[in-house]
């Protein structure tokens, strides 16, 4: 979510309890949400998702335990709601793992070897490097947390976001 600093303080005070700060932040927040949902949801559910994430968004927004992770939090409020949505009306789901399978099966090993090259490479720096230090390097969490210079956390958020782009890649 692309929340500037100066919107910190606003959901610092939604955070706290303040109803003000809150509407405000749904405001803020309602163009990401709608672009996460206009990328992760069927097309007739957007407005849904849209909505259902909001009043997620404001029962929740104060059992987010670090701010900082609150950007990746409402990512997944989002993705979460599509899921559901998807399910739902056509009993589809974007991580359908037969779906994942059948890619793979289709797949020779030097032909999935490119693949998963251009998968790499379409990441963003930081997200590529997590998963390098992870998968190839075989480096623990806690380590990886201390190279890059994150809790491990955020290391472990940073790797899910990655896993996710990279599998969207492949199979998406």
């Amino acid at each position: 979510m692309a929340l500037s600093e100066q919107h910190l303080p606003v959901l610092d005070a939604a955070h706290g309890g303040d109803p003000t700060a809150l509407a405000r932040l749904l405001q803020l927040c309602q163009p990401d949400i709608r672009r996460y949902a206009h990328r992760s949801c069927m097309a007739a559910d957007v407005d849904d998702a849209v909505q259902e994430s909001l009043l997620v968004l404001a029962r929740r927004v104060r059992s987010v335990r670090a701010l900082a992770a609150f950007s990746g939090w409402l990512f997944k409020v989002v993705q979460r709601e599509c899921r559901r949505l998807g399910r739902r009306a056509l009993n589809y789901d974007p991580y359908d793992d037969e779906r994942a399978e059948r890619w793979l099966v289709g797949r020779d090993t030097a032909g999935l070897r490119e693949d998963l090259v251009r998968a790499l490479e379409s990441l963003p720096a930081d997200h590529r490097h997590v998963i390098l230090l992870r998968d190839f390097e075989e480096m623990s969490m806690a380590e990886i947390a201390a190279e890059l210079g994150l809790t491990v956390a955020a290391a472990k958020s940073r790797l899910h976001r990655a896993r996710t782009m990279a599998r969207e890649y492949l199979i998406g």
